[in-house]
């Protein structure tokens, strides 16, 4: 009986344990695989161990590349990259928000570019070694994405803006696996990234001032402010919005004989707003950019786990539809209070362990600076 070969599939390798062993586990299954690494940012420091940008990522990827027996490129995505992601994350702080810029990177490079430059290689699917499952929903025919097996490593909160179109054409072959087992393979394959450290930094800021990137690449100065209580009364003067987040408390530069907390920034007016710890909190949040996984779109509201950071455990809440201007946003109201929302950072609805959408932070819609109407559907 002659087997139907497998498919083309690109992996993007990072020159890490687990881009190394999805690459290895689908040459296993026989799929054709080709291997690609994505040259995303001129390294002008001195090299961070683990680091996804460096030469000695390239080296390694390359490496793992000839003990498979695959073929391996080096894609130039350096101009993609500074126009989608460190542009995006620079000028987010000017507008008083935290940016995430792994999220940017996955949207439009990793999941975006690089399937339109592997259907260029005549593949039909993308595969990285992200902590993910792909799912289809037999009933609507919908890709979903769902939790993967190490909860622990579990990646889909920076996975949640994926299309139908993307899911469809991606592959996670490290869904089902532990961490711990994934450095084993690796080892018992002799892919030299068993004991690999893994990447924790931006990988363009290895030094993590980004205080100091920002300045370096902004057109405009940044210029000292007012830092204000909630009423509105001065407290002292700071060196810029783009120093702080919301719920921050070190690194003020002022003491006020009591701690204070960072509240909420307010760029119109270049202040920064204080608080106490329990003004951190808060039980609404609003979001736009949104992206829906599991539905086609909300239309009535719905009962969700919300995740508002990476680490998160996710809180009880109900998301309700809205219009924003022109533009559909939701409004999310918590169970219970949450601390320290920050614009500019995503926030992911699930259900059990699928991602129903998520979309970015944004601050109050119904705010005098921001000037934008909110109309909520469904909310008491």
């Amino acid at each position: 009986m002659t087997l139907t070969p497998k498919p083309k599939v690109v992996v993007g390798m990072s020159g890490g344990v687990d881009s190394s062993m999805a690459a290895a586990l689908l040459k296993e299954e026989g799929y054709d695989v080709i291997g690609v690494t994505l040259q995303i940012w001129e390294a002008t420091g001195p090299e961070v161990e683990g680091g996804c940008c460096s030469n000695s990522a390239i080296d390694d990827a390359r490496r793992v590349a000839f003990i498979l027996g695959i073929p391996h490129y080096v894609m130039n995505f350096r101009s993609y990259f500074k126009e989608t992601v460190v542009d995006y994350f620079t000028q987010s702080y000017l507008y008083g928000e935290t940016p995430n810029p792994c999220l940017a990177c996955n949207k439009h490079v990793k999941f975006g570019e690089m399937l339109r430059k592997a259907r260029g290689l005549g593949a039909e699917f993308i595969a990285t070694g992200h902590y993910a499952q792909i799912l289809r929903d037999p009933g609507s025919e919908r890709f979903l994405l769902s939790k993967s097996a190490d909860d622990r490593k579990d990646q889909t909160y920076a996975l949640y803006m994926l299309t139908q179109e993307q899911l469809e054409h991606t592959l996670f072959p490290l869904a089902e696996y532990q961490k711990e087992h994934v450095r084993e393979m690796a080892r018992e394959r002799g892919l030299g990234v068993g004991d690999k450290p893994e990447s924790q930094e931006i990988c363009f800021v290895p030094d993590d001032d980004y205080a100091s990137f920002v300045r370096q690449r902004l057109e405009v100065p940044i210029k000292p402010g007012d830092f204000v209580d909630l009423a509105g009364n001065k407290l002292g003067r700071h060196e810029g919005i783009i120093h702080f987040t919301v719920g921050q408390r070190k690194g003020l530069g002022v003491t006020f004989g009591k701690p204070m907390f960072v509240v909420g920034l307010n760029p119109e007016r270049n202040e920064v707003v204080l608080g106490e710890d329990r003004d951190v909190y808060t039980d609404t949040l609003w979001a736009n950019d949104l992206n829906w996984i599991s539905i086609p779109d909300l239309i009535e509201p719905l009962k969700v786990k919300a995740k508002i950071r990476y680490n998160s455990s996710g809180a009880e809440a109900t998301i309700f539809p809205g219009e924003i201007g022109s533009g559909y946003g939701v409004m999310v109201r918590f169970d219970e209070p949450q601390r320290a929302v920050t614009p500019g950072q995503a926030v992911v609805f699930y259900q059990g362990n699928l991602v129903v959408g998520g979309g970015k932070i944004i601050s109050d819609p119904r705010g005098k600076e921001r000037g934008s109407k909110f109309e909520v559907r469904g909310s008491n």
